[in-house]
């Protein structure tokens, strides 16, 4: 008779667009706006973009166009992740995601204004 395995079961299978993934995308999708909106207000106040060159970044269309190349991107890797069983890493990446893009749009607006009033 064999001893009953102490390993911890895999995480159940589920379907891709389920409602926490859902979720997960559309936190990342509402963080990568407030990503553009954030940078696009501490231009105002006289800061600069250190990741992104100014010549994307001042062009509306560039930068929309790569905040939606990263959610997209985001929800590619985690759609990997799901194809080959890693469920939990599929929604860890995408609350990783969530966080990071998060703490770079509370960092944006923390930042004092270069400029002086007129």
């Amino acid at each position: 008779m064999a001893a009953p395995s102490a390993t911890k079961p895999a995480p159940m299978p589920h379907h891709f667009w389920d409602r926490t993934n859902l979720a997960l995308f559309s936190g990342i999708a509402v963080t990568r706006v407030f990503d553009y909106a954030s940078t696009r207000n501490f231009q105002a106040r006289g800061r600069q973009e250190i990741l992104l060159p100014n010549d994307v970044v001042n062009n509306s269309a560039a930068f929309a166009s790569i905040e939606v190349a990263g959610t997209m991107a985001s929800i590619g890797i985690s759609y990997l992740l799901h194809r080959t069983g890693h469920h939990t890493l599929e929604r860890w990446m995408s609350i990783g995601h969530i966080g990071v893009t998060a703490f770079g749009d509370i960092r944006n607006y923390s930042l004092k204004t270069r400029r002086r009033a007129q």
